[in-house]
């Protein structure tokens, strides 16, 4: 029987294929290439594998991720839960049109209110409604339970070690935030 460090996974199948393909011209730098390929494949699977999830908890509650994602972020903003367009667009890596999209159905479910802002009435305002924090509040408890249960297998010194190696990464490839 294979130890968990021995057992092989799909990306590993995925890259012995493109190893064989391109073996008659290895170099050095291509065998880091083919390990940058298996982070960035293992990666996306790893996001896919906890967004499908995720969605599966969310459904019972009759609310999307995006939704929520949307409503959590103006919530964090704190009282009077609110930010304007550019800012949700900023947030979660939207163009103009998916936020005014988003924000509309938003708008439709009586969880979210647009307003002009009164400083600036060039500026729209997305404001969180009653309804919709309660809405929120309900659901957050059930979206951390179910990152936490997806995680379990991590000792915690391994889980503070990739939070704290895709921060450096992170902070590579998007630069710091703004204060």
């Amino acid at each position: 029987m294979k130890t968990r460090e021995q057992a092989r996974d799909r990306v590993d199948v995925i890259i012995d294929q493109i190893a064989a393909i391109t073996a008659d011209s290895a170099t050095t730098g291509q065998r880091d290439d083919l390990a940058a390929k298996a982070l960035c494949y293992r990666l996306r699977r790893l996001a896919h594998y906890v967004e499908t999830q995720l969605r599966r908890e969310l459904a019972s509650f009759g609310i999307e991720l995006w939704e929520l994602e949307l409503l959590a972020y103006l919530h964090r903003s704190g009282s009077p839960y609110q930010a304007t367009a550019g800012a949700l667009q900023d947030a979660m890596q939207l163009t103009t049109g998916a936020v005014t999209k988003r924000v509309t159905a938003l708008e439709r479910r009586g969880w979210v209110e647009r307003n002009i802002d009164p400083r600036d009435r060039r500026q729209i305002l997305v404001r969180l409604t009653y309804e919709g924090e309660q809405r929120a509040m309900e659901v957050f408890r059930t979206k951390t339970e179910t990152e936490s249960r997806l995680l379990a297998s991590l000792e915690p010194q391994t889980l503070h070690r990739l939070n704290s190696e895709l921060h450096q990464l992170l902070l590579e490839m998007e630069g710091p935030v703004a204060d």
